[in-house]
C-alpha cells in the first residue's frame, strides 16, 4: 500500500534526477532555506531521523514544526537537546525466536478486535514485515558429511507446528513475508539482499518518493545494518507490533557519540579483534540510549564487512546503534552484493544531495567523542561471560587462571576420566569450538581466514581434538559459494569444521548437545568447561548447560583454539600442536597474510554469487514448500499444541482502558544483581525435566528428546511463563548461593520462581523484583518482559535499565523505577522478606519522581524516593491500557 505523506511540508519536498527519471524527495538544505533553522552540522545519523520528521510533518503523525526546529536546537546546544519525538521506521525485520509470539500476538489480536465488535482485517501490518527462520536449527550432528541434511531434518520434525503457523501468518497478513528456513541470519540477509540503502514507494498522492531505509528488528543486532548506512536497531516484539499497526516510535532525540577511526589494521589483526576492543571502549564510555557514529581517516580503509561487524556489536556496548555514513564503500558494497545499478545511482545522488554523503570535508558536530588508531589493535578474545570483557590474546592463559582463582574459584590441574576414551577432562578445555552468528560469518575477510588457518593446518597434519564439538553455520548460503569456490571448505571440514546448517546456532544457544560421557566428566569433577564462537553474545547459561567460560574470538582463532582444545595455553607463543612429523607448530605457521585473504576474497566473493544465491530467497527448499497450512482469516488455535497457543493478553479486554494504580503491600519475587541479562529473565536454550517448563512437557507426554528449546517454544505462554527467570546460572540473592530459577514462597520455604508466583497470584497479591545495574542487558527478548508480567510483577526496581527492556516493560503494563539518592538493594539491606508500596502512580508524569515505602521483617519501615522510568507521555497511556497492544487494539476498534 502507498505510504502517507504530510500535506503541509511542501517547503522541503524537491525532485532530484537520476538517470533520466524524477523522483521526489524531502530536502534537509531546503528545510533550512525554508526557516526551520541550521542543519549543516548534523550527523548522518540523526539527518536520518529529521528527514522523518519532515516527510510526515502536518500529515496527522504527531510531527510538528517544532520537532523540526529541535534539530537545529540539538546542534546549537552541542548535540543535547531531548526532545520527545514521533518516529516511523520504513520496515520491520523478525527472526522467528522473536517472530513466532509476535505472529500469535498480531492472530490473538485478530480474535481481541472481533471480540469488541471490530473486523479482522483491520489487523495487518501496515509497513513491510520481513520475517527470516534462522534460530531454530540445533547442532545435533557435527563433525560429518551427514551433519547438515541430519540437522535441517530434525529441524522440520522439532517445528513443524511453528512453520504451519508462520506459513499461515504469511497467508493471512499483507505486507508480511517469511524467508524460510536454510537461507541464513535475518541480519545476514537483511544486510546482504533485503536492505537498499534508499527506500524509494509511492505516496498517497501516486508520485515516488525517495527516502533514507529505515527500520526496528526483533533482534538487538538489527543494528548490524547500519554498517551499510540503514538505521535500524532492535525494539522488543511488542514495540514492533506496535509500529507496523501504525503506532508510532515515542523516542527522545538522542545524543549521537563520534567514535573516530584512524589509522590502518596491522598484518595479523582481525574485524573481530577491532569490534572487541570497541566495544570495551564504548562500554567504558556509557552509551546506553545513544547513537554511536563512527568517523575519520580510517573509514577510508576499513571494509564494508568490518564496518557491519562493528554496527552488529551495538548492544553489547550498549548503545542504540553504531551507525557508518554513506561513502564510496557503501556504493562498492552495494554493487558487490548484486542491487540494481539504478539503486546505486540513486544512493549516491540522493546521498549527495541530501547531505548524506561522507566526503573529506564530513564534519559535524556530536554530543561527544573518542578516537581509536586502529594500528594499535592487537589479536584479541572476550570472556568468559560478558562481551565488553577484552582479552589480548597474549594475555588469554593467564586471564584465564586469574577467572579460575578469582571468578569460578576452582583449582587448575584437576583431571577426570572420560568414560570409554584415551583422554580425561580438566579444566579449561575446550568442549565447543562454533564458527557462527550473524557477526562474523557476514565478513568475507575473517571467513577465507579461518578456511586458510584450517588449509595450513591439515596440511600439516593437525586435527581438532576429539573433545571439541566443531561447527561452522554461515549466515548466509553466499559463504558456502565462496568457500567451495576457493576449495577451503574441502579444508574445514578436515579438521572437523564442517556445514552444520544456516543459521544462529551456537550463539543463540542451540549448540546441541555435546558427547555425554564428557558431559559427566565435567559433572563429576564439577570442572569449567568452556567455549569458543565467533558470535556476539557470551552469557552465563547461554551457550551450553556444560559450559561455565565462554570466550568470543575471530573464525581464525576458533579453528586455532579447536586444534588447541584448551583456553589453558599462550597461543600467541605456545604450541598449537604436533605435524605429522612430531614437531612444534606455532599459530605463526598456519596463519594467513592480509594478502592471502585479500586475494581469495577478490576472486570469490563475486556479485554473481549474491544475485544466484538470493534468486528465490522466499521459495524454500522441498520441506519448506511441502509444509501445508490452513487459509482463515483467524487462526484456529490447536488446543493440544504444546508450541502454539492462545495468549491470554486480550481474553474479556473491554473497550475503555483503565487507570494507573499506586503499588500496596508488594511482596518480592527476586532480589537479583547487576548485568542480569535478558538471557537470565527469559533463556533461549534447552531446558531440563526437572524445570516446571519440562514437568509441563511431560505431564502433556512430550518426551526429552523433543523438549526442543524455551526460544522455539515462545509461541506458548504456559511455558515461557514457567521459563522466566529461570535460567540454570540466575543468582537471586534471596537465597545463598543457590544458582537457577528459585525464590522462597509465601511460606518461607524454597521453590521455583513459577510457583511462589502462582501462589503469590491466588492469594491477590502483588510482586516486584529488585535489581541492580544495567538490567535487561543484551537481547531484545519481549519474553523477558511479557514473563515478568504474566508472573504478576507490577514493578522493576533496578539501579538502571538498558533501553529495550525498558521500553518492553513499559509496552507489558510493568513500571520500571530506578533507585535515587545513591540507594541500592545493597545499601538498603534487601532480603526479598521486605513490604513494598509505591505511591503517586495515579497522577504520574514521565520521569516523576515517587515515594517508596519499605517495611522490614522486622517491621520497620525505611522511606526511599524512586525515579519512574515511564519516559514519555504516551508510555503513561500504555501503562493505563494494560500495555501497548492494548492501547492499539482497541483504537483500531473504535476506529
Amino acid at each position: 500500500m502507498p505510504i502517507t505523506v504530510g500535506q503541509d511540508n511542501a517547503k522541503a519536498r524537491k525532485t532530484l534526477s537520476v538517470n533520466g527519471k524524477s523522483i521526489s524527495y524531502y530536502s534537509i538544505p531546503a528545510a533550512t532555506e525554508a526557516g526551520f533553522g541550521d542543519f549543516s552540522k548534523l550527523p548522518a545519523a540523526l539527518k536520518v531521523v529529521l528527514e522523518n520528521m519532515l516527510r510526515f510533518e502536518d500529515g496527522g503523525f504527531s510531527v510538528s514544526t517544532d520537532d523540526i526546529k529541535a534539530f537545529a536546537e540539538w546542534g546549537a546546544n552541542g548535540g543535547k537537546n531531548p526532545r520527545e519525538i514521533a518516529y516511523r521506521p520504513a520496515r520491520v525485520l523478525m527472526q522467528d525466536f522473536t517472530g513466532v509470539p509476535a505472529v500469535v500476538d498480531l492472530a490473538a489480536m485478530r480474535d481481541g478486535i472481533v471480540g469488541l465488535k471490530g473486523s479482522a482485517a483491520k489487523i495487518n501490518p501496515l509497513v513491510p514485515v520481513d520475517l527470516v527462520i534462522d534460530h531454530s536449527v540445533m547442532i545435533d550432528e557435527f563433525g560429518n558429511p551427514r551433519a547438515f541434511q541430519m540437522n535441517v531434518d530434525r529441524e522440520y520434525e522439532r517445528n513443524m507446528e511453528r512453520y504451519q503457523f508462520l506459513k499461515w501468518g504469511q497467508n493471512a497478513f499483507n505486507n508480511f513475508r517469511v524467508v524460510p528456513p536454510g537461507t541464513g541470519i535475518c541480519h545476514q540477509v537483511n544486510l546482504e539482499y533485503l536492505a537498499q540503502t534508499v527506500w524509494t514507494d509511492t505516496d498517497q498522492n501516486g508520485e515516488e518518493v525517495a527516502y533514507p531505509d529505515t527500520l526496528v528488528g526483533t533482534d538487538s543486532h538489527t543494528t548490524m545494518v547500519n554498517g551499510a548506512a540503514v538505521l535500524g536497531w532492535g525494539v522488543g516484539g511488542i514495540e514492533a507490533e506496535a509500529a507496523m499497526l501504525g503506532q508510532p516510535i515515542s523516542m527522545l532525540i538522542p545524543e549521537v557519540i563520534g567514535f573516530e577511526l584512524t589509522g590502518e589494521m596491522v598484518e595479523g589483526t582481525t574485524g573481530t579483534d577491532l569490534v572487541l576492543k570497541v566495544v570495551e571502549m564504548l562500554r567504558a564510555k556509557g552509551v546506553v540510549g545513544k547513537f554511536v557514529e563512527f568517523y575519520g581517516t580510517g573509514l577510508d580503509r576499513l571494509p564494508l564487512a568490518d564496518r557491519a561487524t562493528i554496527a552488529n556489536m551495538a548492544p553489547e556496548y550498549g548503545a542504540t546503534c553504531g551507525f557508518f555514513p554513506i561513502d564510496g564503500e557503501t556504493l562498492r558494497y552495494l554493487r558487490n552484493t548484486g542491487r540494481d545499478e539504478d539503486r546505486i545511482a540513486l544512493v549516491e545522488a540522493y546521498a549527495k544531495e541530501n547531505g548524506f554523503w561522507r566526503g573529506a570535508d564530513y564534519n559535524p558536530v556530536y554530543t561527544d567523542t573518542l578516537t581509536l588508531d586502529m594500528g594499535s589493535i592487537v589479536p584479541a578474545i572476550s570472556g568468559p561471560k560478558r562481551p565488553q570483557d577484552y582479552v589480548p590474546l597474549t594475555n588469554a592463559k593467564a586471564a584465564f587462571r586469574q577467572e579460575m582463582e578469582e571468578t569460578f574459584k576452582r583449582p587448575m590441574g584437576k583431571e577426570v576420566a572420560v568414560k570409554g576414551e584415551d583422554y580425561t577432562m580438566e579444566s579449561g578445555k575446550v568442549v565447543i569450538a562454533s564458527i557462527t552468528s550473524c557477526t562474523n560469518t557476514s565478513n568475507p575477510y575473517v571467513m577465507i581466514g579461518a578456511g586458510l588457518v584450517a588449509r595450513k593446518a591439515a596440511a600439516l597434519g593437525l586435527d581438532r581434538k576429539p573433545w571439541v564439538k566443531t561447527s561452522l553455520a554461515p549466515g548466509s548460503q553466499v559463504v558456502s559459494a565462496y568457500l567451495e569456490a576457493a576449495g577451503l571448505q574441502e579444508d574445514l571440514d578436515k579438521v572437523g569444521f564442517n556445514l552444520v546448517g544456516y543459521g544462529c546456532t551456537t550463539c543463540i544457544g542451540n549448540s546441541g548437545p555435546i558427547q555425554q560421557e564428557i558431559s559427566e566428566a565435567i559433572a563429576e569433577g564439577d570442572l569449567v568447561a568452556t567455549s569458543v564462537l565467533s558470535g556476539n553474545r557470551n552469557f552465563e547459561g547461554r551457550i551450553s548447560p556444560d559450559v561455565r567460560a565462554n570466550y568470543l574470538a575471530s573464525p581464525p582463532l576458533v579453528v586455532a583454539y579447536a586444534l588447541a582444545g584448551t583456553m589453558d595455553i599462550n597461543l600467541a607463543s605456545d604450541p598449537i600442536a604436533q605435524d605429522k612429523d612430531g614437531n612444534d607448530v606455532y599459530l605463526k605457521d598456519i596463519w594467513p597474510s592480509t594478502q592471502e585473504v585479500a586475494e581469495l576474497v577478490e576472486q570469490t566473493v563475486t556479485r554473481e554469487a549474491f544475485q544466484s544465491k538470493y534468486a528465490d530467497v522466499f521459495k524454500g527448499d522441498e520441506k519448506w514448500q511441502a509444509v501445508e497450512t490452513t487459509d482463515a482469516e483467524t487462526y484456529d488455535w490447536p488446543a493440544t499444541s504444546t508450541y502454539i497457543q492462545n495468549p491470554p493478553y486480550f481474553q474479556g479486554m473491554g473497550t475503555e482502558p483503565g487507570t494507573i494504580s499506586n503499588i500496596e503491600n508488594a511482596k518480592v519475587l527476586a532480589v537479583l544483581g547487576d548485568m542480569v541479562t535478558t538471557d537470565h529473565i527469559s533463556p533461549a536454550g534447552s531446558f531440563a525435566t526437572t524445570t516446571p517448563a519440562g514437568q509441563y512437557l511431560l505431564e502433556r507426554q512430550v518426551q526429552p528428546r523433543e523438549f526442543n528449546s524455551y526460544g522455539s517454544r515462545r509461541g506458548n505462554h504456559e511455558i515461557m511463563m514457567r521459563g522466566t527467570f529461570a535460567n540454570i546460572r540466575i543468582k537471586n540473592e534471596m537465597l545463598d548461593g543457590v544458582e537457577g530459577g528459585y525464590t522462597k514462597g509465601p511460606d518461607g520455604a524454597q521453590t521455583s520462581i513459577y510457583e511462589a508466583s502462582m501462589a503469590h497470584q491466588a492469594n491477590g497479591t502483588p510482586l516486584v523484583v529488585f535489581g541492580g545495574e544495567q538490567y535487561g542487558a543484551g537481547s531484545s527478548r519481549d519474553w523477558a518482559a511479557k514473563g515478568t508480567a504474566l508472573l504478576g510483577v507490577k514493578a522493576v526496581i533496578a539501579e538502571s535499565f538498558e533501553r529495550i527492556h525498558r521500553s518492553n516493560l513499559v509496552g507489558m503494563g510493568v513500571i520500571p523505577f530506578e533507585f535515587t539518592a545513591g540507594d541500592s538493594r545493597k545499601s538498603l539491606g534487601l532480603t526479598g522478606e521486605e513490604t513494598v508500596s509505591i505511591s503517586g502512580l495515579d497522577t504520574i508524569q514521565p520521569l516523576q519522581e515517587v515515594p517508596c515505602s519499605i517495611t522490614f521483617a522486622d517491621g520497620s519501615v525505611k522511606e526511599i524516593t524512586l525515579k519512574c522510568r515511564i519516559d514519555t507521555a504516551p508510555e503513561i497511556e500504555y501503562i493505563e491500557h494494560g500495555g501497548v497492544l492494548h492501547y492499539v487494539l482497541r483504537n483500531l476498534a473504535k476506529s
